[in-house]
């Protein structure tokens, strides 16, 4: 979206008889404004998959944790609603939250808790999780793609690296396992299920109707239910984070009975 800003701008400057129009694409419903982007109910619904393989190798093992990474680098709707709809998960942690691996209140405290009661875990993560708790060399640190955005390291790597050696330093006689699967391009890969695809159809409609009734430099898509033409400079600039103090936030803590994981 900030790219097509760019594109408007300049188009606007040599003042070409060009429309620009854009439509929501982004698995990970991170664009603001709008209800949802075309692609998330889909990333959501593939996403089960993982978690259910996780759930599998986790029960089939003594103490095994399944250790999923889920795609989400600013914003945790896909691994909140992939939890909601599994009811297998027993943590998610997204990138709105903090949390911490030890002492009390900890990750490992509970994860220990939930071992102890069931024999099994399942641990959720969106990928922007723990940018900030990873050790990074210098070099790391100022790494950037080809969008300008900082390179993330792998939280789903560093986790299990972390979980084993916290198991080696604490339970050193018990058996322990973690099975960690990462369906990053499973779920953006596959085809659309029919609600995207009505979704992906209606708003390629609006965006053409809209360029031909005269209008440019707009995004088409869903607020409160209607379709409508938003700017597409407050489309760039808006967010859509998860907002940890709402109600889907409170069914995910609902759902797994994790902690809050307020700072110790």
């Amino acid at each position: 979206m900030r790219g097509a800003v760019s594109i408007f701008n300049e188009i606007q400057r040599r003042k070409l008889n060009i429309a620009v129009a854009g439509i929501p694409k982004t698995v990970d419903n991170d664009i603001g404004i709008i209800d949802r982007s075309f692609g998330f109910q889909t990333a959501v619904e593939m996403a089960q998959q993982a978690i259910n393989a996780a759930h599998v190798e986790a029960e089939s093992a003594v103490n095994g944790i399944g250790l999923v990474k889920l795609m989400g680098r600013s914003t945790g709707h896909i691994a909140l609603h992939a939890t909601l709809s599994s009811r297998d998960v027993d943590c998610c942690l997204i990138p709105e939250i903090e949390f911490y691996l030890e002492g009390e209140g900890g990750l490992f405290e509970f994860l220990e808790k939930r071992l102890k009661e069931n024999g099994h875990a399942v641990l959720v993560v969106a990928e922007g999780v723990g940018q900030n708790m990873i050790p990074r060399t210098e070099a790391q640190k100022e790494e950037r793609d080809e969008s300008g955005n900082l390179v993330f390291l792998d939280p789903g790597l560093w986790l299990k690296s972390e979980l084993k050696n916290w198991w080696t330093r604490d339970h050193a006689k018990e058996l322990f396992t973690v099975k960690y699967i990462d369906p990053t391009y499973m779920i953006r890969a596959v085809p659309a299920n029919a609600t995207d695809s009505i979704y992906c159809t209606l708003v390629a409609y609006s965006a053409i109707h809209g360029v031909m009734a005269g209008y440019t430099g707009f995004v088409s898509g869903l607020i409160n239910g209607n379709y409508a033409y938003i700017p597409v400079e407050e489309v760039a600039l808006a967010k859509n984070e998860v907002n940890t103090k709402d109600h889907k936030w409170a069914w995910v803590r609902s759902v797994t009975n994790q902690p809050d994981f307020g700072k110790p």
